[in-house]
């Protein structure tokens, strides 16, 4: 038996010094992507140029919204067992709703975009169409969120969504380098890669420390670092309170980030141009599709006139029916592939 261990170790000595493992290039190199992969996949940052982006138009699911849940101390529609709201009286719009959608998939289109989206989503999740939340594109692939809302009958809440993505980019081929797991809470609105070497993440009521830490983990590897944003108050995601817009530009809702972030913006070189007070709320959950070219709520024209005078190209675009649901813009799309720019 001895004997034959040894030849064996012998054996694959030889065959070690003819097919030799490498760890370079990296698995977030663009050659070693496309060789595995098919193409180069993520972001480097939050304004490159978008190349592919998923979204989710919004459809039958929105069905289950009906206006007999109406709430009159929040002036909206709210199920607190299937965990969803809707800022209205009335029931959704859905024809309104997706003609909004599409628009927005034009201006993406007609920017070179490829829009990829969403299937497989249960008739009771109204919230799937707000993909951001899904998952954390990073540079190489894309890090699962675990969403918070769980809901009291089975497959309601937000909980569950997780899978709708994992599907998805498992058929477009993407590579998933993490999913969020054990009691780890995060959603994607509460990620943003301020720079090619630097992230941040919010906490919140739908964003912990466990996640946190896993999300280091990833980005560590990269050597990126990241930056824990405590969120004030109810506030959910950090979409709502900044968003890049150039390389050394972001929109900002000062109202909901720490004093302290402020100068680590300015530490970054990266200029925080303050919503304006008439429409921060609608004004914040923008996109950029290229550096210093965003799109925005039409309903935000003081910010829109900011920005343009600050030399960035707005593109502006009706959302106000979509906007009911709770989340704007930013909330509907998640980049997949942004170039480097």
């Amino acid at each position: 038996m001895t004997e034959k261990l040894s030849e064996n170790s012998i054996y694959y000595h030889v065959v070690l010094e003819k097919i030799v493992p490498k760890a370079s290039p990296a698995f977030e190199e663009e050659e070693m992507q496309k060789r595995v992969w098919g193409r180069r996949w993520g972001i480097f940052n939050d304004v490159g140029a978008i190349k592919t982006i998923l979204m989710s138009r919004p459809g039958e699911e929105m069905k289950i919204i009906t206006a007999d849940k109406y709430d009159s101390s929040i002036d909206a529609l709210i199920d607190e067992e299937e965990q969803w709201y809707f800022r209205s009286d009335k029931a959704p719009n859905i024809k309104g709703m997706q003609a909004e959608h599409d628009a927005l998939v034009k201006i993406l289109r007609d920017n070179g975009a490829e829009v990829v989206y969403l299937n497989g989503a249960s008739p009771r999740d109204p919230n799937s169409m707000f993909v951001r939340d899904m998952g954390m594109v990073v540079n190489g692939g894309i890090i699962i969120s675990r969403m918070g809302p769980v809901g009291k009958p089975l497959g309601t809440g937000r909980r569950g969504e997780e899978a709708y993505i994992t599907k998805k980019v498992a058929e477009i081929g993407m590579p998933i380098l993490h999913t969020i797991h054990g009691e780890g809470l995060m959603e994607g609105g509460s990620f943003c890669m301020l720079t090619d070497k630097c992230a941040a993440i919010a906490l919140s009521p739908r964003g912990n420390k466990c996640a946190v830490d896993q999300v280091r983990n990833v980005l560590s590897v990269q050597g990126i670092e990241l930056v824990e944003i405590p969120l004030v108050g109810f506030s959910m995601h950090i979409d709502g309170a900044i968003v890049m817009i150039s390389h050394d530009k972001a929109v900002v809702n000062i109202e909901r980030l720490p004093y302290w972030f402020i100068d680590k913006l300015k530490e970054l070189d990266i200029e925080p141009i303050f919503a304006d007070y008439r429409d921060s709320r609608l004004a914040v959950n923008c996109i950029a599709i290229k550096p210093g070219k965003i799109i925005m709520d039409e309903l935000a024209p003081w910010t829109a006139e900011k920005l343009t005078q600050k030399g960035i190209e707005v593109i502006t675009t009706p959302y106000k029916e979509c906007r009911k649901h709770g989340g704007g813009i930013h909330c509907s799309t998640l980049p997949l592939v942004r170039e480097r720019d």
